[in-house]
């Protein structure tokens, strides 16, 4: 095997190209991926993201400027708590099989991966004002941060990869910009929705076997 080019990166003995959409040779890679362990991860991210906004919508106290995300698992609407704590955790189950999806591309991805999902079930598992909580919470976007930073990184030579990272970098200058007092209020709830946009981004479009899902659907 030749060594990669000054255009190519070299990850897990795979040559990653500018040239390839999603830095990996996904069809390759994710064909004998069954289809369920494929679809875990953006099905998981979009019933998690939906309940999240419906609990934020159904409740009468929750503030995008002066509230956290969490308060809605700790809300005195039954329905509301259900949604958030409930979303969280079949989101986190559902999801889970797409670290099979995300092995052959990464071990260490599918590890982080598997780790900030399990992190984001326990949110709702503990939810606000119980000890776990925050510990928890803080697992999770660091984790997911982490994640979708590694596959940014490995995939540096794509432009996939790059948006992956931009994205992270956001998530991080939310956090960043909020701690410095640049906000419209002392609530969490904006920056949490950076981290809770960039994860479900991540798996929806740019995770390599979300990739090459839709490279398949534009190609026919």
């Amino acid at each position: 095997m030749t060594p990669p080019t000054d255009d190519e990166v070299s990850v897990d003995g795979d040559v990653l190209t500018d040239g390839d959409a999603s830095g990996v040779d996904d069809t390759s890679l994710a064909d004998n991926v069954p289809a369920v362990a494929r679809l875990a991860g953006p099905i998981g991210a979009a019933f998690t993201s939906a309940s999240i906004l419906a609990a934020a919508l159904l409740s009468p106290t929750f503030s995008w400027t002066q509230s956290a995300l969490s308060d809605l698992g700790a809300a005195s609407d039954p329905l509301v708590s259900l949604l958030f704590n409930g979303g969280l955790i079949a989101g986190g189950l559902v999801g889970a099989a797409y670290a099979l999806a995300l092995r052959p591309h990464s071990t260490v991805l599918a590890v982080g991966y598997v780790f900030s999902i399990l992190a984001m079930a326990l949110v709702g598992v503990f939810p606000a004002g119980t000890g776990p909580h925050m510990p928890v919470a803080i697992a999770f976007f660091l984790l997911a941060t982490a994640t979708v930073t590694l596959d940014g990184w490995r995939r540096r030579a794509s432009t996939t990869g790059r948006v992956g990272l931009a994205l992270a970098g956001g998530h991080i200058a939310g956090w960043l910009l909020w701690s410095a007092g640049i906000r419209p209020g002392p609530g969490l709830a904006l920056p949490e929705l950076g981290g809770v946009v960039m994860f479900g981004a991540w798996l929806l479009a740019l995770s390599p076997p979300s990739q090459w899902w839709w490279r398949r659907r534009w190609q026919g």
